[in-house]
């Protein structure tokens, strides 16, 4: 792996991850261990072992998948035909230059070929999928804590969250491809002469 400077995204999500592990520790022991019964320090604990939850799972997963092999030339990352209406409508081009980014080297064109920023796109589209089945699977949360409504919301929040990088990365992808392409047949015509 490279030896990279982390983003402000990494930053964040680390730090948060530090703090959250803490506060909701304190906040569980106090009230779990009967020192407190006040709802806001169930409720701190709670929401910030929320937290924890999903930027940990995510930070986890993210790790986790790069032990499998993913390339961009499998079917499951070929464009769809409804999608280039479904982006025009969202308009993703508007906005794809203002989204956060973990890894923002691992998209540089002068430190990456354009193969690896397609595997790459590819890759970080299965994390952002594999955190949509994590921001479902935290509804069940609910049975150990009741107030299934707020889970369901902040479930549903955390998924629209990540929609966005699917989104972008199928946006993309189509564009890197297209250029790894008339780059293969400029090659082919220097062969051939």
């Amino acid at each position: 792996m490279k030896n990279t400077k982390l983003s402000g995204p990494a930053v964040f999500m680390y730090t948060s991850i530090a703090v959250m592990t803490l506060l909701s520790a304190v906040m569980l022991a106090l009230y779990y261990g009967g020192i407190t019964d006040s709802g806001i320090v169930r409720w701190t604990g709670i929401v910030s072992f929320m937290i924890l939850y999903h930027f940990g799972m995510r930070i986890l997963m993210g790790e986790v998948n790069k032990l499998w092999k993913i390339s961009y030339k499998s079917a499951f990352f070929r464009p769809l035909k409804f999608e280039k209406r479904l982006y025009s409508l969202l308009r993703v081009r508007l906005w794809r230059d203002k989204v956060l980014t973990f890894r923002p080297d691992e998209f540089l064109m002068s430190k990456n070929t354009l193969d690896d920023i397609a595997n790459t796109m590819a890759k970080v589209e299965v994390d952002h999928w594999v955190n949509e089945i994590i921001s479902v699977s935290a509804i069940f949360f609910s049975l150990l804590w009741g107030a299934f409504p707020i889970f369901l919301v902040s479930s549903a929040v955390a998924m629209l969250f990540d929609a966005q990088f699917i989104a972008l990365q199928r946006f993309n992808r189509p564009h890197v491809v297209r250029l790894i392409e008339a780059k293969e047949r400029k090659s082919r015509t220097r062969i051939a002469i």
